[in-house]
């Protein structure tokens, strides 16, 4: 095979220039089944990874460190590979001699399990954190058990907040520095009091020594200056985030956790964020991934549960924009699935993740494992994300990495009075004793087509317009926002659309297409042949909201194909301007 370009960072791979590059990202993609159009579901679309991730339509992104990738991307097994696969095996084989009694089992697990450490280390392709999960899915399959640290976890979260809830804990918090803390107005006295409570919260959920072994820390001198010891790192970039002159309006912010011990003091520091206005969604683990809180150990947990107190959990893992952003104003912390029972993968996260990534202004990444994926991946993400974690040396580290520069975030206020400005004008149209009409028509259901789209809604609205007097007709295609995707013009149209203004409701049909590319002088093209509204999934979306409109205003008419037609459709494709697809139901792979 022809050697691989080099290359300083995994920013800069690129598919379509090298043909031997190519297949061989193909092969690692698949190989670590990550690749969407070969398993599409279970595989995020990369519209739904741009939620998340600032990448071209022919970039690659890869869910580990660039070092990890350089390694992988080589086939070498440098020492450092070596040692992770190494670990991933003995971990296995830890859990299976505590879980499982019955020697044939664990033997057969055993033996399977070494035909897989052969394959990495012969030829390094996985992943480590891949690797585990295939290792763990043989475990669970095999033994039945599908938490084998559910006891150890537990004991985790008491540990954590038996010391809470003891003396050690106002020792560790509520100690007065040793310095008069700056007081040049009553806020900022107010926030280096925060930033103090913040900080130490920090430090003690990244001491497992709390949990792992109680009884060392209370005769520990040592241990309680560390965690009071100042952190000059910590306030700078904490003010500069969040600070009274950061000019920072309340923030939602998405957390992800470290382990079980340290999620209780993650909680107390959520606690603080949420006093300070801001609201916080918190991701947990969607089934067993190593010490990790997956979101149904509050069943079985009541340190868990006590220190979650009234946090509203959510279950639906394809929430629409719409039903996450009602979600936060009714609670302050929101509790979600990542969708994942493996190290953070953003292939394979959740809609309702990455919608919550999509909807946050900041990332919260607790530990080690975070700052590889996150901070030592050269990629850019599409929000701010602060890291939390201890290096190898025992110390404390704080990093930040601004979101990409070519990421424009849309917020809601800008969504609302985008939308409350159309409804304005249907309000003003209404006082001057016009009708109003919507027009819902496709615009970006077929790949490809959306500029010739385009010129079919505008040619045909402008000729309803020349043929109807007295007639407000609102046009989507003329109130495009650039920067939104296909959620937030949902998002914005649903709010114009239940405003209790429209009058006519027309759904584009096949003769309304035909008449366009009549009066454009073109023939239809292929791609149109036969298609109309009930072809679009955002169309059906607003058929089913314009029939619970006429249920509440009866006197509102429906124009267009019946609706029943319509509600063959999928939802609404995740961040796309185009479809999802009809089911192919009882076709074959």
């Amino acid at each position: 095979m022809s050697k691989l370009p080099d290359f300083t960072s995994v920013r800069e791979l690129r598919y379509g220039l090298d043909p031997y590059l190519d297949a061989w990202l193909l092969h690692f993609m698949t190989e670590n089944n990550i690749e969407p159009t070969v398993n599409p579901a279970e595989n995020a679309q990369q519209e739904q990874l741009r939620f998340m991730v600032d990448v071209d339509d022919d970039q690659v992104f890869v869910p580990c460190s660039d070092e990890m990738f350089e390694n992988l991307l080589h086939t070498r097994l440098s020492p450092a590979l070596r040692r992770e696969y190494r670990e991933k095996w003995r971990l296995l084989v830890h859990l299976a001699r505590i879980n499982i009694k019955d020697r044939y089992t664990r033997r057969k697990i055993f033996a399977l399990s070494r035909h897989k450490v052969r394959q990495v280390l012969h030829a390094p392709f996985l992943i480590p954190s891949r690797f585990l999960k295939q290792l763990m899915t043989i475990f669970m399959a095999m033994s039945g058990v599908h938490d084998p640290q559910r006891k150890e976890k537990r004991e985790a979260n008491k540990r954590a907040l038996d010391f809470m809830n003891g003396p050690d804990m106002s020792r560790s918090l509520y100690a007065c520095p040793d310095s008069n803390l700056g007081c040049s107005s009553i806020m900022h006295l107010r926030w280096e009091l925060e930033l103090l409570e913040m900080a130490r919260l920090c430090r003690l959920s990244l001491r497992p020594q709390i949990w792992e072994h109680p009884a060392t820390v209370r005769n520990d001198a040592s241990f309680f200056e560390e965690v009071c010891a100042p952190w000059p790192e910590f306030n700078e970039t904490m003010t500069r985030i969040m600070g009274p002159d950061s000019k920072q309006k309340k923030l939602k912010i998405l957390y992800l956790p470290g382990s079980s011990g340290g999620i209780i003091f993650d909680l107390r520091l959520i606690r603080v964020l949420v006093r300070l206005g801001h609201k916080v969604i918190l991701a947990l683990k969607e089934g067993y991934c190593l010490d990790s809180p997956v979101i149904w150990d509050v069943e079985h947990d009541s340190a868990l549960q006590d220190a979650l107190g009234e946090a509203l959990f959510v279950e639906n893992s394809r929430m629409s924009k719409n039903e996450l952003l009602r979600a936060q104003r009714e609670s302050p912390l929101l509790v979600i699935s990542d969708g994942t029972r493996e190290r953070l993968n953003l292939w394979r996260t959740s809609v309702t993740f990455a919608r919550s990534w999509k909807e946050a202004d900041l990332i919260i990444a607790k530990d080690f494992p975070h700052h590889r994926r996150l901070i030592k991946n050269s990629h850019r993400f599409t929000r701010d994300i602060l890291c939390l974690y201890r290096d190898r040396d025992g110390l404390d580290q704080i990093r930040f990495k601004e979101k990409s520069p070519r990421v424009t975030k849309i917020t809601e206020s800008q969504i609302v009075a985008q939308a409350d400005s159309i409804i304005a004008q249907m309000r003003s149209a209404r006082g001057m004793a016009r009708q109003v009409m919507f027009y819902s028509a496709i615009i970006g259901s077929i790949p490809g087509q959306t500029k010739v789209a385009l010129g079919v809604v505008n040619t045909f609205v402008s000729y309803l317009r020349s043929r109807h007097a007295n007639l407000l007709i609102i046009n989507p295609a003329e109130h495009f926002v650039e920067g939104m995707d296909g959620d937030d013009l949902m998002y914005m149209w649903e709010r114009v659309q239940r405003s209790g203004f429209i009058d006519v409701w027309r759904f584009q049909t096949v003769s309304d297409i035909e008449t366009s590319f009549e009066l454009m002088g073109e023939a239809v093209p292929a791609e149109w042949h036969g298609k109309d509204s009930t072809f679009s999934t955002g169309c059906t979306k607003e058929m089913h909201i314009a029939l619970d409109m006429q249920d509440k205003h009866p006197e509102m008419q429906i124009i267009g194909p019946e609706p029943k037609r319509f509600f063959r459709r999928m939802e609404y494709g995740v961040g796309k301007y185009f479809d999802a697809r009809i089911t192919d139901k009882g076709r074959g792979l």
